[in-house]
């Protein structure tokens, strides 16, 4: 398909026209209706919803509503568009295999909920952790995964390795722990220990009550010595660009002590923006600006829209610096120039983590150290309903976040539904859960074993003696988990 710049004129003097803006904290796409189409009565919300998936929607080939030529038909579309009076169900209705392949678009009637997400800000108490039933028995424990330094948690004395069994003294099963760790905001947890193959409360209690907070995703960062070697560790928890700076200056600290080496821990990294991916990559391999990191692929009609118009745009290359905003000049990037990376992962490695394993996987060798990651490849960006003139139309509060595309690394390697697999594959303790950094932790130690060249070896773990079963984490429960959204300007016209 070749579309050419006249074909932007439409419907006499007023040219209507999309703005994708990849950006963070300003992702917005113009989806407004032809003004010769008149379409009575309709709702607004609905017909906003229709043409921005129509346009971008990564599936949109597939959804027989947004390509029947009958809705080309004003008449057609406005019934259309009218037997639906709730907006959630309107566009989960457009979406592909809704919870089973799309399992991330979303929409929301409040702008303020995407930019907290995008910025990790959310009512917590500060504290990752896990569920798992105990036995064979409808009982279950908790066990603390991390915790946000000043939080909530932090300040009540939690600490990564702690389990709980009870919440405001009632005993957590499968039946009820939503109810009591996701839906109260203040609430007392009865902390827990293991004796032998039994857990039971140790007679310990914690009371906290949820905060607004925004989560640094630089958990720990500190320099180990393993053998003869200065190796950097690096607990990097989410992929947010309000911390791309401190992320820079974790990098100087590593170059300033001449780290032979890497170890990234994102076990617990459910992605974010593919800019600070972009960045990260480039802190470790190297601002080799003419080498591609990623490639984009869009639906039929938005890839061949930027073939024919601007094809560079669909590859991004690794970066030379941080780009400016409006707060902060454009800083270089402190590259590490690493000839090989050390990878923690497990099934909450999601998303823009994953993206930059397989983005660097053409460049450097990577041992992976874990479980399978989850197998997100794919990316989405935030549209509004914009006014011509720049501003968002008032009648129409909704916000959504939709899957337009595809990523891939420079060798076109993507689709890892499976997941990014180890090269070594262990589990953590779940009861035994030892400091970040400590060189006997389950899932560190191979590493370290591994840059000094000694064997691996597979061990029993104590969880696996207590017949264990996952229920549920928190991170599941977050706004909007696993996420990777763009962070370029494009323009197109609508379909």
């Amino acid at each position: 398909m070749k579309i050419k710049l006249k074909d932007l004129i439409r419907f006499g003097s007023v040219l209507l026209f999309f703005i994708l803006v990849f950006n963070c904290k300003k992702d917005t796409v113009s989806t407004k209706v032809p003004t010769n189409v008149v379409i009575k009565d309709t709702s607004i919300v609905n017909r906003f919803i229709y043409t921005g998936l129509q346009t971008y929607y990564l599936w949109e080939d597939s959804i027989p509503s947004l390509t029947a030529t009958r809705y080309n038909n004003a008449d057609t579309l406005n019934a259309y568009l009218n037997s639906y009076n709730d907006p959630q169900k309107f566009f989960t209705s457009l979406l592909y295999q809704y919870n089973t392949v799309d399992k991330w678009s979303f929409l929301v009637n409040d702008s303020t909920t995407i930019t907290n997400w995008i910025q990790g800000i959310s009512q917590s108490m500060g504290y990752d952790f896990m569920l798992e039933y105990i036995g064979t028995t409808n009982n279950v424990f908790g066990f603390v995964r991390y915790v946000d330094k000043g939080s909530p948690a932090d300040l009540a004395g939690i600490k990564r390795g702690d389990l709980f069994m009870k919440v405001n003294n009632q005993q957590i099963t499968g039946s009820n722990y939503d109810q009591l760790l996701f839906n109260n905001l203040t609430y007392t947890l009865s902390m827990a220990s293991v004796s032998g193959n039994t857990i039971s409360t140790n007679g310990r209690t914690v009371t906290m009550t949820a905060v607004t907070l925004q989560e640094n995703p630089i958990l720990m960062d500190t320099v180990l010595t393993v053998g003869n070697f200065k190796v950097g560790y690096l607990v990097y928890n989410g992929f947010n660009s309000d911390y791309d700076l401190q992320l820079n200056d974790v990098f100087q600290k590593f170059k300033d002590a001449s780290i032979d080496k890497l170890i990234l821990d994102l076990r617990y990294n459910g992605g974010g923006s593919v800019q600070t991916a972009t960045y990260l990559a480039s802190m470790i391999y190297g601002t080799a600006t003419s080498k591609v990191f990623y490639t984009e692929e869009y639906n039929p009609y938005v890839q061949a829209y930027f073939q024919s118009t601007d094809p560079l745009s669909l590859s991004s290359n690794f970066v030379s610096q941080i780009a400016a905003t409006t707060t902060t000049p454009a800083t270089p990037i402190n590259a590490l120039n690493l000839k090989e990376l050390y990878v923690i992962t497990t099934s909450n490695t999601a998303s823009a983590s994953e993206l930059l394993i397989n983005g660097l996987t053409p460049y450097i060798p990577i041992f992976k150290v874990g479980t399978n990651t989850d197998g997100k490849y794919v990316a989405s960006i935030t549209i509004k309903d914009w006014e011509t003139n720049g501003t968002v139309n008032p009648k129409d509060p909704y916000v959504m976040q939709p899957i337009v595309v595809r990523i891939a690394n420079s060798q076109g390697v993507t689709n890892f539904r499976n997941g990014l697999t180890p090269d070594f594959s262990i589990e953590e303790d779940v009861v035994n859960l030892l400091p970040f950094g400590d060189p006997n932790e389950t899932l560190l130690k191979p590493v370290l074993d591994q840059i000094q060249g000694l064997p691996l070896k597979s061990v029993t773990l104590k969880s696996a003696q207590l017949g264990l079963k996952k229920l549920d984490d928190s991170q599941a429960h977050r706004p909007y988990p696993k996420s990777m959204y763009i962070n370029k300007l494009k323009v197109i016209p609508r379909k």
